[in-house]
Formats: C-alpha cells, structure tokens, sequence
C-alpha cells in the first residue's frame, strides 16, 4: 500500500460516552449517552508528539504514545499504510474515567475516526465494519466503541470467520421517549478486577432467565418502555461483582426494589437508570440516591462519533 497523504487542517470529532451490558446483554448491549468527549488533531511537518489534555483524567492520561487516543490514532495510521511525522492532539474529556460509561471506548473511536479523516481517501480505505474491528481488539469486547461509533443501541458481537475474530454490530432505534440517569460514585473499578469476580459457570436457570430477559430488551428499548424493568433485570454478572461496589450494588438493589429500570453500567461502579419519567420523578431519584452518587440526568445519544 502506497503511503497516505494527509490532510494539512486541524480535524475534530466528538464522541458520546456509552453504557454496556443494560443488565442481561453481557458484552452485547451498548448505548450511548448525550455525554462527549471532544478531540482535536493535526498532522505536523516536523516529527514528534504534541499533546494536552483538559478536563476529566487531564492529571493522570500520558503526554506520550501510550495515551490510548494516540495509540488508536496510531492504529489508525498502520492501517492506512503508514503515519505522519508528527501530529498534534488536543483532548477535551467530560466522560469520567473507570466508572463504567465508556471513556476508553470515546478514546479508541475518536482516535481512529481522527486517523481516517486526516488521510485522503481514508474513508474509502477504512469503512466503518474495518474501524470497528480495530476498535474492538484494542477494547477487547464490542459493546462500547460499536455505541461510541453508531450511537443510539446497538447490539454487537463477535463471530468466527475463517479462525478471525470479526465484530459485528447491529442499531436499534430508540423510543424517543427513553432517558437515562447516571449515578456516579466518587471511586472507580478497574474492569480487569470486576471481570475476574465473575463466575466460570452459573445455573441453566439463570441462563435461561437472563436470555429472555436479553431478547425482550430488544423490544423494551424500540417499541415498549414500559418493559424496562423486567428486561433489565440480570442473573449473569452484577450480583458476582458487588463486593467491588458494595455503594453502588445498594443502590441498584434500593432501585429494582422500588420498580426503577435501573443496571450497573458496564462493568461499574456507576449504576444507570433508564425511565420515560417527568422531571418530578426524575428529582425523586436523584434525591433517594443520596449524596454518595453524583447524578447526570442524560439523553440518549441518536449519533455516534461525528466530525465537527
């Protein structure tokens, strides 16, 4: 492959964040959430890496090539058939760090969306299905980064072809009717730590369970709210990881308890509430949270990564 020519103009994009699983769609689910981060870059004529970062997780995220939207950049650039000398990167972050709404999936997308775009011809040599894929074997899973990249609901997955993982994704469309409240706590949960508290093997009855429950979210969330509640609910993953999240597991607990369509979002700790209420019933809530939980009332993001 020949080598790419860049674009001389600074290029932006920004990117919602995302919650997984929804409760029983393990590694499945994904939903993205009116919450952006913003990106910024340009590719320079002298080799070398300049970077800042503003805004959630500015303090701890590298200055070098180990930052995660640099290295997704980079992935980026391999693919096209090679990188400039030198690029300069500019990282507004909104969506906070290891609480379970997709930081590193806003990370990874924004990086490759950025590469596709600065190269000339870069969409007909990158189509989305190919950025996904690179996407999710940087993630690991694709649930997050085929919400951050399509936004609305998707459901995503992972087939064997010719003995190649591929990602796939499907959309679904969203009741308008549909919002969403995020429960942050002040502590995060590494994802590595909360997938390790998961069991090898659980009961055929909780298999059968949390497969209906996963096939009627697909219903609850296109054409049926009023069945968020129940398609909600989980057997497979939340209740073996709530020693890591003791606050945020109570909350969950007091929620389903009330009625509330409430799951952990992704591998947690923030606990995600979706609801068609008023905004009296969504002041209910986040007043019965308490004060151990900062709460973002949030839409439903109906676009993915978008250049601005």
């Amino acid at each position: 492959m020949a080598k790419p020519t860049f674009k001389a103009n600074p290029i932006q994009v920004q990117v919602p964040a995302s919650s997984a699983n929804l409760g029983p769609g393990f590694d499945s689910f994904g939903l993205a959430l009116g919450l952006h981060d913003r990106y910024v870059a340009q590719v320079l004529d002298d080799a070398g890496l300049d970077i800042d970062v503003a805004g959630e997780g500015a303090d701890e995220l590298a200055r070098d090539e180990k930052n995660l939207l640099v290295k997704a950049m980079n992935k980026g650039f391999d693919f096209l058939g090679g990188r400039p000398k030198g690029i300069a990167v500019r990282a507004l972050n909104v969506i906070p760090h290891g609480r379970g709404l997709g930081s590193s999936a806003s990370a990874i997308i924004g990086g490759l969306v950025l590469a596709r775009a600065l190269v000339l011809t870069g969409n007909d040599k990158m189509s989305d299905e190919a950025l996904l894929n690179i996407a999710t074997e940087m993630e690991g899973h694709p649930d997050n980064v085929a919400a951050a990249l399509y936004g609305g609901a998707v459901v995503a997955w992972q087939e064997d072809r010719h003995g190649k993982s591929v990602a796939q994704s499907i959309s679904l469309s969203v009741d308008t009717r549909i919002r969403a409240i995020a429960f942050i706590p002040s502590t995060a949960v590494a994802t590595s730590k909360a997938r390790k508290m998961l069991p090898e093997t659980i009961s055929h009855k909780d298999a059968a369970r949390n497969s209906a429950n996963a096939a009627l979210l697909v219903h609850a969330l296109t054409l049926r709210p009023d069945l968020l509640y129940r398609a909600t609910e989980d057997f497979l993953h939340q209740s073996y990881r709530s020693q890591a999240m003791p606050a945020s597991y109570e909350l969950l607990t007091k929620f389903r308890a009330a009625g509330v369509a409430a799951c952990i979002s992704g591998a947690g700790p923030s606990v995600l509430v979706l609801h068609t209420g008023n905004e009296a019933e969504v002041a209910e809530l986040v007043k019965s949270a308490g004060s151990k939980f900062e709460a973002r009332p949030l839409e439903i993001s109906p676009t993915g990564a978008t250049l601005i």
